[in-house]
């Protein structure tokens, strides 16, 4: 049986809420009335507001991790340049000075 994913979720039981309202009286009976229908929507409504938090928060997120991957791929070709150079200039055993463990 495949799962429902949580927008489903949320949209399934708005719907429930409807039915609930439109058909109170025969419900009513077994406790699932006006204030339980108007209690699931209060749920529904607030999934729905945490819903479009988590979905602004995950954009943010994509923007974030694009953002530092670019840094994160100009500052490793900065400093491959410089491992480049220093492993010319540098003697070897003073390499550790900088951060560098290669034997050659």
């Amino acid at each position: 049986m495949r799962q429902r994913t949580q927008s489903q979720e949320i949209i399934s039981t708005g719907i429930m809420v409807k039915g609930i309202k439109a058909h109170q009286d025969v419900l009513a009976d077994r406790k699932i009335d006006l204030e339980f229908a108007n209690d699931l929507q209060s749920d529904v409504d607030a999934c729905i507001s945490l819903n479009q938090d988590q979905e602004t928060l995950k954009a943010k997120l994509k923007e974030k991790t694009a953002e530092l991957d670019a840094r994160l791929d100009t500052m490793q070709k900065k400093a491959a340049k410089a491992r480049k150079i220093i492993k010319i200039d540098i003697p070897q055993p003073s390499w550790r000075e900088f951060g560098i463990e290669d034997k050659r």
